[in-house]
């Protein structure tokens, strides 16, 4: 039987992911080199539930549920700004640019990740925290250059980088290759549409 790598994601307009571009640069000049693993722009998504190993068996019934939740979630916006790091910026682990959103998105969110258990896939074990990860901190980093990370991210400040009207939710593929993650999406839903006059 075969099995993939799996993700549920909100796309990303090609002016933001053109604005993380620049801010991932500019970040990498600031900080020593090979100290962070950055993700490339185009591969930039808001996740909303990672879902493994997927098999191939099930895809139909996560198409389903991903309609299902899409039909009872109306479309929102969100903003884009402000960069951090997870756990925190003296401990960086993740680097990211952060979301904000209305109640929706978390209820879509919810939504998601309880008909994902209900399929058989395990409950992630955080809260969900919007955010868009922009690079991962080398676990083997030495303490100089975390040193480095953590001042390059504590005087960086980028404010409001631009909004989003988010219409659709996505199903993704993850295939890892030595050049690193290629994704494909599979299957798209629409968000509710709005009640006619």
């Amino acid at each position: 039987m075969a099995v993939i790598r799996a993700f549920i994601a909100l796309d990303l307009s090609s002016e933001i992911s053109q604005r993380l571009d620049q801010i991932s640069s500019d970040l990498k000049q600031r900080m020593p080199p090979n100290v962070v693993r950055w993700v490339p722009a185009q591969n930039i998504h808001l996740t909303l539930k990672f879902l493994g190993d997927v098999s191939t068996a099930n895809l139909d019934s996560l198409q389903k549920m991903i309609q299902t939740e899409g039909e009872n979630t109306p479309p929102f916006d969100l903003s884009v700004g402000s960069v951090g790091a997870f756990p925190n910026v003296h401990r960086p682990r993740v680097v990211w640019v952060g979301v904000t959103a209305p109640d929706t998105l978390a209820a879509l969110q919810h939504g998601i990740e309880m008909s994902a258990y209900r399929l058989g896939y395990p409950l992630e074990e955080r809260p969900f925290s919007p955010h868009l990860t922009l690079g991962r901190v080398n676990r083997n980093i030495s303490p100089a250059n975390l040193q480095h990370v953590e001042q390059a991210l504590s005087g960086y400040n980028i404010g409001f980088i631009g909004a989003l009207h988010l219409t659709v939710v996505h199903l993704y593929r993850s295939d890892l290759t030595p050049q690193g993650a290629h994704y494909t999406r599979l299957y798209s839903a629409p968000l509710k549409k709005p009640a006619g006059p």
